[in-house]
């Protein structure tokens, strides 16, 4: 389409998505919020901007300086944002990690980044008590806590900001593998304003025309965090948050209503659960990735939300680089989309090569990419895997066809639950554990609602025998060390796991 990127040399997320605006037009909202009541309350640029001053402070008295990680645990709230932005500002490093991450995934996670501050609420302080680290709690006093609010209110709004460029590190977001644990994918500050082709493709944001963007996602995830609430934001457009502990259909959209969103990405999974509701709210745009939409679901979003919905594709390395636009008629039954412009996506063999079209292969970007991250976190020979030549190779299957990209399925043993994408893993590393566990292989089954489900085939240690009640203790033991997303719905007693010459899980024996 002939775009060509031209990003500043200077470039941070903190001005691009908070300092400017609130320079240029301070009360433009920013940010819409509930009260204790429910009520939308909405928060201008200028005072997020000097929330955020007050933030930056408060870290740097904390010791936190120039390319240090820190660990936000805080799902949709406004702290969120405070924190995001004030690493940001002071050229620090934001780690965030999911609220339904439980002790063992955030112990992994801050040690392999090398960090031990923690942003979180007085709850989480509580959950994650036992790892020992220094917990910002933000929302009161907490046991063996550093209380946020009395630093807040003798901290300075004036912060200044540390000189950053595009390619200077702002984020680690943890993406799953289908080897070992999970894998710090670093992005520089250019993320953010590389993803404006794309939200813009599947949303055509309109400041002016009172826009409002929402989306039930938590803010930890690259969805919920790339392509809503920091691209909103850079926008001018007000980021509407919902904090809530799971979600709920009915009560997610009294909220959109009530908080006056047009605008949403909403992940497949929530849309199929929205089925069951009868909506009176009348959308502008629905942008939905993270896993297959399918017919049925993109049938009653036109009957029902008035709309076609716009797919689009990408991962935590390099994400929304494929789209569907119905304003510029790129939308076909089974097409994920076309390449945004400013990305060039091809499907290629092993090696790396272009096949042609209509044969099946790998979807890949090509290198440089505005949203390509920067390499995974202390890890070189993993980032260097990632690719083939200039191609990073996604492990998706897909084909060019001529409406765009259709997604055929992962190539090797991730899970895609309900848009999250799972690595067996560190799931199966969480099983033996169990004291009843001796080996475990972890997989995708077929799933109605969630697309797949997490499958766990255990082998038990000698003494146990196989129960309902084993099988429940389980999936408990999962759900609280790992995260509700996680645990395996599903718990199979075998009496072996074949393993490789390496002693390697050979997963496909179980799917």
């Amino acid at each position: 389409m002939g775009f060509r990127w031209s990003v500043p040399a200077a470039f941070n997320i903190d001005d691009a998505c908070c300092g400017a605006w609130a320079a240029r037009e301070p009360d433009r909202t920013a940010l819409v919020l509930a009260d204790a009541r429910g009520a939308p309350i909405e928060v201008s640029f200028a005072a997020l901007d000097r929330d955020v001053g007050r933030m930056g402070n408060v870290l740097r008295e904390l010791g936190v300086g120039r390319g240090d990680r820190v660990a936000i645990y805080l799902g949709q709230r406004y702290e969120t944002l405070l924190t995001h932005l004030a690493l940001y500002r002071i050229g620090a490093v934001a780690l965030p990690l999911a609220a339904v991450f439980g002790p063992d995934a955030i112990r992994y996670r801050m040690e392999h980044a090398a960090t031990e501050l923690i942003v979180a609420t007085r709850a989480g302080a509580e959950r994650i008590a036992e790892l020992g680290l220094t917990v910002l709690s933000v929302d009161g006093p907490a046991p063996g806590a550093v209380d946020l609010m009395p630093l807040m209110e003798r901290a300075s709004e004036r912060c200044a900001r540390v000189a950053t460029g595009p390619d200077d590190p702002a984020m680690m977001i943890f993406t799953s593998g289908t080897t070992g644990q999970p894998k710090g994918a670093l992005h520089g500050h250019r993320v953010v304003i590389g993803h404006l082709p794309g939200v813009q493709m599947h949303h055509d944001l309109m400041p002016a025309a009172g826009d409002r963007l929402w989306t039930p996602a938590d803010w930890a995830w690259a969805g919920g965090l790339l392509n809503a609430l920091l691209p909103g934001l850079m926008m001018g457009v007000p980021v509407v948050a919902q904090r809530s502990e799971r979600f709920d259909p009915d009560e997610a959209l009294d909220w959109a209503e009530r908080a006056g969103v047009r605008n949403a990405f909403i992940p497949p999974t929530a849309l199929r659960m929205m089925r069951e509701t009868r909506p009176t709210i009348r959308l502008r745009s629905v942008g939905s990735g993270g896993e297959q939409l399918g017919a049925a679901t993109s049938d009653w979003a036109r009957t029902h939300l008035g709309l076609t919905i716009n797919e689009f594709y990408g991962q935590t390395e390099c994400n929304l680089v494929l789209s569907s636009c119905a304003r510029w008629e790129i939308a076909a039954p089974g097409v994920i989309g076309r390449a945004v412009p400013g990305h060039r996506v091809a499907i290629v063999d092993d090696h790396g090569a272009p096949v042609a079209d209509g044969v099946q292969g790998t979807i890949a970007i090509a290198a440089p990419d505005p949203v390509m991250f920067l390499g995974y976190w202390n890890n070189p020979a993993a980032t260097e895997e990632k690719f083939r030549g200039r191609w990073l190779m996604t492990g998706d299957q897909g084909v060019m066809g001529p409406d765009g990209v259709v997604f055929v399925g992962r190539d090797d043993d991730v899970i895609n639950s309900a848009g999250y994408r799972i690595g067996p893993g560190e799931i199966e590393d969480c099983l033996v554990g169990h004291a009843a566990v001796a080996l475990a292989a972890v997989v995708g089954r077929p799933d109605p609602v969630r697309g797949e489900a997490v499958s766990a085939f255990v082998k038990l240690r000698d003494g146990h025998a196989p129960s309902d009640a084993l099988a429940e203790d389980i999936r408990t033991y999962v759900r609280e060390r790992l995260s509700a997303h996680e645990y395996p719905r599903h718990v199979e007693f075998v009496a072996d796991i074949p393993l490789t010459t390496t002693g390697k899980v050979i997963r496909r024996a179980f799917r």
